[in-house]
């Protein structure tokens, strides 16, 4: 039923939505893109409407009569909790409540690699693992994770939580290097989670076809994605004269980077 709606698109207004919005009208339709603030006319098969997704009954309007739908909407970084509270946590949870409302989806999340950022750089990943946040931010996508769940358990709701890493048109700096993801395989990534037969409640990573990667998405076979582009590509250009960074420093250390740097209280041993 999905195919005869449009699909919803929160957060359309960014660097990144305005690149994926032209594909993703070529590829499934009519699109429905929402943002806060007035992000310029639409493309052809595109509606626009400004809301804020604290708003439920502004949410109700987005939702209802759509089918897929792609939540991308909130603050991306570290800010005071009302805002993260109001954006990322009440604003996701009106989405949901109204897909489940209205009989919309599936939903593929932007969660972040930050709902996981206090893992160390040695660590290796898979969905399975427990959330470790690395701030306010990466606490309200660890919600998010979890309403998902809730919603798909309770309600039949199926969603993608992406646990995206780095995305934009190039790495620029050493971490970029394990955490980088092209905007073409985000677009590859959505592209699978619509097509899995089953999504259920999936948990994927984010990333491109990394060397340095930390995480892998052996734990979701349902998805088949595959991922083409490697950040190694950009290794002479990140990192000319070698890794040279203090290993020990919470910004090197841990995976979450520079948000697990940000206030940060050495532990003792």
């Amino acid at each position: 039923m999905a195919n005869d709606r449009p699909t919803l698109f929160t957060g359309a207004g960014g660097i990144l939505g305005k690149w994926l919005r032209p594909r993703l009208i070529e590829t499934y339709g009519a699109l429905r893109s929402t943002d806060i603030v007035d992000f310029g006319p639409a493309l052809p098969g595109e509606e626009i409407i400004i809301a804020d997704l604290a708003d439920a009954a502004a949410v109700d309007r987005l939702v209802e009569g759509a089918g897929r739908i792609i939540h991308f909407g909130g603050i991306s970084y570290e800010t005071s909790f009302d805002q993260i509270l109001s954006s990322n946590i009440l604003g996701t949870y009106n989405v949901y409540e109204a897909a489940r409302r209205f009989g919309a989806g599936p939903i593929v999340y932007a969660s972040s690699n930050h709902a996981i950022g206090f893992y160390t750089r040695d660590d290796r990943l898979d969905a399975n693992v427990r959330t470790r946040p690395d701030s306010l931010y990466g606490v309200s996508k660890a919600f998010g994770e979890d309403l998902a769940s809730l919603y798909y358990d309770k309600y039949g709701v199926e969603s993608a939580c992406l646990r995206i890493g780095t995305a934009r048109l190039d790495p620029i700096d050493p971490r970029h290097l394990s955490t980088w993801h092209s905007y073409e395989d985000l677009l590859r990534l959505i592209e699978a989670c619509f097509n899995a037969p089953r999504l259920g409640c999936t948990i994927l990573y984010g990333v491109s076809n990394n060397d340095r990667s930390w995480w892998s998405n052996a734990a979701a076979p349902n998805v088949d994605y595959r991922p083409q582009d490697n950040a190694e590509s950009f290794k002479d250009v990140v990192i000319p004269d070698g890794d040279t960074r203090d290993m020990e420093d919470p910004a090197v250390k841990y995976q979450g980077g520079p948000f697990v740097a940000a206030d940060y209280v050495r532990r003792k041993a």
